[in-house]
């Protein structure tokens, strides 16, 4: 059986970079969930309906979901390590000309510009972790994801605490974060650049024997999947503040609470996806987290208040503990690509939240936000087609063991 030599000490994770990009991480999506908890602000300064909502989220996701794909590719033959504060630029000035926007295509534009921000981070920021892991990919993978899931819970409670009480021009205060991250990632890129001038060891893969259409049929399955996920977190992402004010009768500040306590759920299911990926397989991390969230969506829009916010950290939880494993599962699908895939995987994770987004907010408009919550409860359903993905992993546990012990 083929199995992955254990890491030597020059292959230690190295767990000071992945601090530093997950903090980074932690800075972007910070300003981003800002932006989507400032909602609330926007509809009542613009008098905007649930569907222009959506389509501020689709400007930010649809620049992102487009541009990352094509960053990583590029930068798979081409690495450019002070890329990522560049990125983070472009965040800084979108976050600029949301605080001084005065119309709705302003609003729309300003929202673009944060994406193209993260559409230049992520791709890039991906491949630091892989560089950094040691081997270790899932785990890294969580620990560059969870900064930016923690970053996304933030966002909310300095939504509540700054920007409503003082407004749209509070904003511009949340630039100096960016700044911070372009001084973070600046060192980042002198570390990325020095690995890259470092001899090169001869690649080692774990490798597969799959055929090409078996891997097009694979990565069909995981695009459906991530449909369902990001379809489904959209939902929560977008409106989840807007159906508990409606639905419960609750004050702004109090459902953006609640936000926050998905998020944060979100946050650490993704600190624990790619270890528990490394140690008992991917697929079995993917099949759980997406089926297994079912019972729980379901449930959600007929519950009281107090079991809702349960019910949502959940399944923010479950359903985050997939996409780390995903990510490094379909890096191992197609080797040496790593920019390309985690360009498409967290650019159609953008995309997919940005046309679940606008969707959404078009039956909000037409049917009520609570249909919303009833039409998405089914969308987990779709983990069923889990069972068609290949094992690829050998659990971390089995593979040590394996490797210690002499083949007779």
């Amino acid at each position: 059986m083929e199995t992955r030599p254990l890491p030597t000490a020059s292959d230690r994770t190295a767990f000071k970079v992945l601090g530093a990009i997950s903090f980074s991480h932690f800075l972007n999506d910070t300003m981003q969930s800002l932006m989507i908890a400032s909602y609330p602000l926007f509809k009542t300064g613009f008098n905007l309906s649930f569907g222009q909502i959506g389509l501020i989220t689709l400007a930010f996701q649809f620049t992102a979901s487009l541009l990352q794909p094509v960053i990583g590719a590029y930068t798979d033959r081409h690495p450019k390590p002070f890329s990522l504060a560049v990125g983070m630029g472009c965040t800084l000035t979108g976050l600029l000309a949301l605080s001084m926007a005065s119309s709705f295509p302003m609003l729309l534009m300003a929202a673009a510009l944060v994406g193209s921000g993260s559409s230049i981070f992520h791709p890039e920021a991906s491949r630091v972790a892989r560089m950094a892991s040691g081997g270790r990919h899932g785990l890294a993978q969580s620990i560059f994801q969870v900064g930016g899931n923690a970053g996304a819970a933030f966002g909310p409670l300095l939504a509540a605490w700054i920007v409503l009480p003082n407004g749209q021009k509070s904003l511009a205060l949340f630039s100096l974060i960016a700044l911070l991250g372009m001084i973070v990632l600046t060192g980042v890129g002198f570390w990325y650049r020095h690995q890259h001038r470092k001899p090169k060891k001869a690649a080692v893969h774990a490798g597969h024997d799959l055929p090409r259409g078996r891997v097009i049929q694979t990565l069909a399955v995981l695009l459906a999947l991530m449909f369902s996920k990001f379809f489904y977190l959209s939902s929560i992402t977008s409106y989840l503040i807007f159906y508990l004010m409606q639905h419960y009768q609750i004050e702004t500040r109090e459902a953006q609470y609640h936000l926050f306590y998905f998020l944060f759920a979100v946050a650490a299911g993704t600190l624990l996806g790619g270890p528990i990926g490394d140690r008992i397989g991917r697929k079995q991390v993917i099949w759980m987290s997406i089926l297994g969230v079912a019972p729980f969506t379901l449930a959600l829009p007929y519950v009281g208040l107090g079991t809702s916010a349960v019910l949502t950290m959940i399944i923010g939880f479950m359903l985050a503990s997939a996409f780390p494993a995903m990510v490094v599962y379909a890096q191992e699908l197609v080797p040496g690509k790593v920019g390309t895939i985690s360009g498409l995987f967290f650019g159609l994770a953008f995309g997919l939240a940005g046309i679940g987004a606008a969707v959404l907010g078009q039956v909000a408009d037409h049917w009520g936000i609570a249909e919303v919550y009833k039409l998405c409860s089914f969308l987990p359903l779709i983990g069923l087609l889990a069972v068609f993905l290949p094992n690829l992993h050998q659990p971390l546990a089995r593979r040590v063991t394996e490797t210690a012990t002499p083949q007779a």
